[in-house]
């Protein structure tokens, strides 16, 4: 069995940080990319920012210059820190992982509970 938990999430004033966390425990071999989305009410989720497994990273366009995504693969952890903060950025965000379970040949992606981030003044 895989978990992946974030934490971080908070009420923040337009112009603000927040570093959220995700942490990934259980039968874990290996884990290759890891990633953070988001989605509000009655929206699609959308990718916000991934990584590799060799630190090769992407962002969505809203997001690049102010997001940073980092993992540190020793702890299985995965960060988002968010500079500048905007209403639009107001949603759920959800930390995703491809992970190979011990014992297991194929990856699969798993996904965390969600942690609410609402930038407003």
């Amino acid at each position: 069995q895989v978990q992946l938990v974030e934490s971080g999430g908070d009420l923040v004033p337009p112009g603000g940080s927040l570093r959220l966390s995700c942490a990934a425990s259980g039968s874990i071999f290996k884990i290759y990319t890891m990633g953070w989305h988001r989605q509000g009410p009655g929206k699609v989720r959308e990718l916000v920012a991934v990584t590799t497994s060799d630190g090769d990273t992407n962002y969505a366009d809203s997001v690049k210059g102010r997001f940073s995504i980092s993992r540190d693969n020793a702890k299985n952890m995965v960060y988002l820190q968010m500079n500048s903060l905007k209403p639009e950025d107001t949603d759920i965000y959800y930390c995703s992982g491809d992970i190979r379970q011990n014992a297991s040949p194929a990856f699969r992606r798993y996904w965390g509970q969600g942690t609410q981030v609402t930038v407003s003044s």
